[in-house]
């Protein structure tokens, strides 16, 4: 390393600081993590907020959220209407004047695929998820949910962050922020976006916003040639050894601790402290929880990864979505294992057509048939994983969408947008299984009890109470106000813990 270079020029300035050094040298960090020293000295600090002083007995201590991207099918998947079956064809009416997103009110459409009954509880279910009928018994079904609009972007944010507008945390920084970390060496909110892109406002569903950044979702592909962006050098960095690499690191740990020691309190240094430090340690402890096929044979084979994707040139198919959905929930299983708080597993991305998500607007077998019977075989090999291990039962399951379809037809085959009643599932974590919560109207068209409906908050507010978390004691003061998750709403669903 020549004697002009940046780092021996600021490491013979002692005065200078490093806002300066790093102005000086081209504002950036040269790709260089910190060393683990910093984590060491305390600067990565595992807990969080409530560490030690939870506000009741936990049931659970980690959360993974599927999140159906596009507004699956209530209608077509969970939530069986005989008379739907019953008045197929006949011209819808709803007794009321209906705002449809693109007037889609023609006449009643019977779900697409045949019901049967599964498990002990008799629970009915589409053909398309038969595969979640070995697990049903471990699930608490919500017929009731509602949303506040009918607009992907805004739904989306709504059932990610409990707010319609960006600009607010993701429910896993608010876990994150409320927790801490299991681990030293991994992230503690992780997203599995949809292989094929980001879903409604990208990584707004899973920025800390006003929370200090440290609690902000990490991105990870697995299966992809590059899982993680951007946390090993390019491969163009020839240039980096190992010995200049530890000098670097320890350089820059001296730096940060003198500029940290005379800005107490200044959260912004410490979040940038603690990205990069976690980052150095991810270097060893990523590469082995995201190596699948380190899993035994009968692992690979219940979750479908003992071949490959069974791509077919055109249309998009079960096998292959299985597999992919599939990759992903093992993934969550060994990122789960190794200490991460929250995974969010995401189905659907927001471009390309035939459609690539679950907004079934043209036609509801075409599209939702791969993604939901894809789904529905990695979200039952992972329950079924998860209870084998004894993950389930500290573990929280939750599926959701940002809104259900109509139960009358768009163009003959397809569904369009229906915020007024759509259905999640829940599972572990001390979640009671086997058992429907709420109910929608006879068209699954609007919550049969109109005046008791369930929202996000409510969802919310279950799963933080499972955490030990009382929703409405976990709060951070913004802008004149204590904002929380679950805004200035949200009930526990008691009936459905068991």
């Amino acid at each position: 390393m020549k004697n002009d270079s940046p780092f021996h020029r600021a490491a013979a300035a002692q005065s200078r600081s490093r806002r300066d050094f790093l102005w000086q040298s081209g504002g950036g960090l040269g790709g260089l993590a910190l060393a683990s020293m910093l984590g060491q000295d305390g600067a990565l600090a595992s807990g969080g907020l409530l560490e030690g002083k939870l506000h009741h007995p936990a049931k659970a201590k980690r959360v993974v959220q599927f999140f159906m991207s596009g507004a699956a099918s209530h209608l077509d998947l969970f939530d069986y209407k005989p008379e739907l079956v019953k008045r197929h064809g006949e011209a819808s009416d709803f007794g009321e004047p209906v705002e449809a997103f693109q007037n889609g009110l023609g006449p009643w459409l019977k779900p697409v695929w045949d019901f049967k009954p599964y498990g002990q509880c008799g629970k009915m279910l589409s053909d398309t998820v038969a595969p979640l009928g070995a697990v049903v018994d471990d699930m608490a079904f919500i017929h009731n949910m509602v949303s506040k609009s009918g607009v992907h972007s805004a739904a989306t944010l709504l059932q990610a962050t409990g707010f319609l507008m960006p600009g607010f945390p993701g429910a896993g920084c608010w876990v994150s922020y409320g927790l801490g970390s299991l681990n030293d060496n991994l992230p503690t909110f992780v997203v599995l976006p949809d292989h094929r892109g980001f879903a409604s406002n990208g990584v707004k569903n899973w920025d800390s916003a006003f929370l200090p950044s440290q609690h902000s979702g990490t991105i990870i592909y697995p299966g992809a040639e590059t899982p993680i962006a951007d946390l090993f050098p390019h491969k163009s960095g020839r240039f980096i050894t190992s010995q200049s690499e530890s000098e670097s690191q320890k350089l820059m740990a001296e730096l940060n601790q003198d500029h940290a020691a005379e800005r107490a309190g200044d959260q912004r240094l410490e979040a940038r402290i603690r990205s990069y430090e976690l980052a150095a340690k991810m270097q060893l402890a990523a590469p082995d929880a995201l190596n699948l096929q380190a899993e035994p044979e009968h692992i690979l084979k219940l979750y479908g990864l003992d071949r490959g994707p069974q791509k077919w040139p055109t249309e998009i198919n079960a096998e292959e979505e299985a597999f992919y959905f599939s990759q992903k929930c093992l993934a969550a299983r060994r990122l789960l294992e190794r200490g991460v708080r929250f995974v969010q597993v995401w189905s659907g991305n927001d471009n390309g057509f035939p459609r690539r998500n679950w907004d079934s607007h043209e036609n509801i077998q075409r599209d939702h048939g791969p993604l939901a019977m894809g789904m529905a075989r990695g979200a039952a090999a992972f329950i079924q994983d998860l209870k084998q291990s004894g993950l389930l039962e500290e573990t929280i399951i939750l599926w959701t969408t940002e809104f259900g379809r109509m139960p009358s037809s768009q163009g003959g085959t397809g569904r369009d947008h229906n915020p007024y009643v759509f259905t999640n599932w829940l599972c572990g974590g001390g979640i009671k299984g086997g058992v429907t919560h709420g109910e929608s109207d006879e068209w699954g068209y609007k919550p049969l009890d109109r005046a008791n409906p369930t929202q996000v908050y409510d969802i919310h507010a279950t799963i933080l109470h499972q955490l030990g978390i009382d929703h409405e004691r976990l709060s951070f003061y913004h802008n004149g106000i204590d904002r929380r998750l679950t805004d200035v709403h949200g009930h526990v669903l008691t009936d459905i813990l068991a």
